[in-house]
């Protein structure tokens, strides 16, 4: 993992608080994705930053060095972002849109709208698996709009950020098995059914690993093995039997793979729209979000198995007003 912006800001939020939990608070993150965070920080530097007692967290001398080039680099990176946003902050054209999105099922979609809505319409995409990263770039001008996915009740980025965030969606977790899987052919699946099974994910930031280790325990086991992959080895991991996959509900149709709800639907993946409430393209954002609904509702109607069980799950599905074309 490469060492980022984000990643420096929740040092020192841990540092400036005393605790995890005070700087997840202040981050507005859930604290287990703040925990998942600052582990990874850990292992790409080789070594702990903070010290746990009574006290709260302690800097080590390694969380020292840390802070002290983070206090001097932070300023500098939102000075540097401030300056950018004014240079570049403006579409080159008014039929230009730069959407920023991570892994999904409404981006295509979202661009076919577009382009019907009005000819020359270009929309320029920024992909990502870091929906911090994409954050970064529409505070600093560089994006209109981005569409991230997470899977707890916060929204990405810090409280400075001023982002305006709304729901596009909320998509079910569903399970990816081999079409010979004995379970392949379930309406849903128990999740304690599959105790001893393997998985594989996508990687991301967030909150999600915790999640489905809560939602393991409370169905009574600890998950083995997760391996974060690409989708295109997660896939493959799926297929060979090696794993049980975890997936989007809207999941496009994979041959030799099923893909299957879990009972309870105790898994979630909120969809949302984000941008500058001061940029150009704020005035655009409700039409945006429309589209980017629509575009969720056929991305979900290719599986047929998702509506039915939808219908008695209306908890998952969009969030807004549909657009039509």
């Amino acid at each position: 993992m490469n060492l980022e912006i984000r990643h420096l800001r929740v040092v020192c939020a841990i540092a400036d608080t005393g605790s995890v939990t005070k700087a997840a608070s202040l981050l507005g993150l859930a604290q287990p994705a703040v925990t998942a965070q600052l582990q990874r920080i850990e292992r790409s530097l080789g070594g702990p930053l903070f010290e746990r007692g009574r006290r709260g967290a302690t800097p080590t001398a390694l969380g020292e060095l840390v802070l002290a080039r983070a206090r001097v680099v932070l300023p500098a990176m939102k000075g540097l972002q401030d300056d950018a946003a004014q240079l570049t902050g403006v579409r080159a054209r008014p039929n230009q849109w730069r959407i920023g999105a991570v892994n999904g099922p409404i981006l295509g979609g979202l661009m076919s709208r577009l382009a019907a809505e009005k000819d020359g319409t270009e929309v320029l995409t920024h992909p990502s698996h870091w929906a911090d990263q994409l954050c970064e770039l529409a505070v600093a001008g560089k994006l209109d709009f981005c569409i991230v996915g997470v899977c707890g009740d916060t929204v990405p980025g810090s409280p400075d950020d001023g982002l305006t965030w709304r729901e596009i969606a909320i998509d079910a977790v569903f399970v990816m098995l081999p079409e010979s899987h004995p379970l392949a052919d379930r309406w849903e699946i128990d999740l304690a059914e599959l105790a001893d099974a393997q998985w594989a994910s996508m990687p991301g930031d967030g909150c999600f690993g915790d999640c489905f280790a809560a939602a393991c325990a409370r169905a009574g086991f600890t998950p083995r093995t997760m391996y974060e992959m690409d989708i295109g080895n997660a896939v493959d991991a799926v297929l060979s039997g090696h794993a049980v996959g975890l997936c989007k509900a809207t999941f496009r149709r994979v041959d030799g793979i099923a893909t299957v709800p879990i009972a309870g639907g105790p898994l979630r993946w909120r969809h949302l729209l984000g941008w500058h409430p001061r940029s150009q393209a704020a005035g655009y954002a409700d039409a945006m979000l429309a589209h980017a609904a629509a575009a969720y509702a056929e991305s979900a109607a290719r599986n047929p198995h998702y509506l039915e069980w939808g219908k008695a799950n209306p908890q998952f599905g969009p969030r807004v007003s549909i657009a039509s074309r």
